[in-house]
């Protein structure tokens, strides 16, 4: 039976997210997600006076179980370079990896947006947000070969091996990247992950996470956060040095 927003309760709500997640056998995620929406939009009706209070503020976050997500090894890291039949995978592997741009933002790359001298470039990320990234030695040269390999004169940074040697799309970069791990058995090779290897990298050794959010383009710091995975060890050493 329909209930007018005016009428709903936290009881009400409290009900429907248990019975939805018991029905569908939905994760703890889900339902938080599911709870932030409601939060949303009753907050937007007390906002505008639809009703005096939302019945969502008393429901506090669901507590969600805290996941380990996995970085690739430097072993791995080398395998995939290795095994790169190709100049442009290999100097797509290497920008991924020492950029952490997101595929988004590395297929919208320019021949044009690359600085060589300085080892930077220009990317655009969410919400056409700009920012500067940085890249090695290595995927300088890598780049520098595969340019010079190129004969078709599209402006992008990186195309399809076939003519006629479109700019490559997020899927395509996607499928190539899961390729290569499938091949040398990597478990979920994809480009996201060589963002949160070099964030967890970067503050493992030293970064300070203000830095590492700027270079990622975090608007939040908690976002940043969630990326790395902070190495026990140097939770040690650093207790050794700065505590006792």
């Amino acid at each position: 039976m329909a209930v007018a927003v005016y009428h709903v309760t936290t009881s009400d709500i409290r009900q429907y997210l248990s019975d939805y997640q018991e029905e569908k056998g939905s994760s703890k995620v889900t339902i938080d997600n599911m709870r932030r929406i409601f939060s949303s939009f009753f907050a937007w009706l007390e906002d505008e006076d639809y009703i005096a209070k939302s019945p969502v503020r008393r429901i506090h976050k669901v507590k969600t179980d805290s996941l380990v997500k996995e970085v690739l090894s430097d072993e791995q890291l080398e395998q995939l370079r290795d095994n790169c039949t190709n100049i442009r995978d290999l100097a797509i592997i290497d920008i991924l990896s020492s950029t952490g741009i997101r595929v988004g933002e590395l297929v919208k790359l320019n021949r044009s947006d690359i600085d060589f001298h300085e080892r930077q470039c220009v990317v655009f990320g969410k919400g056409n947000k700009e920012r500067m990234v940085y890249f090695n030695a290595r995927t300088k040269l890598h780049l520098q070969q595969y340019l010079k390999s190129r004969t078709d004169s599209n402006s992008a940074l990186f195309v399809s091996l076939l003519s006629p040697h479109n700019r490559l799309t997020i899927s395509g970069v996607e499928v190539r990247i899961r390729g290569m791990g499938n091949r040398l058995s990597i478990p979920k090779v994809h480009p996201h992950k060589f963002r949160r290897t070099l964030a967890t990298m970067a503050i493992d050794k030293g970064m300070p996470i203000e830095q590492v959010q700027r270079l990622l383009g975090h608007v939040r710091i908690d976002t940043t956060l969630h990326y790395a995975i902070v190495n026990q060890n140097n939770v040690k050493m650093a207790h050794k040095k700065y505590i006792g």
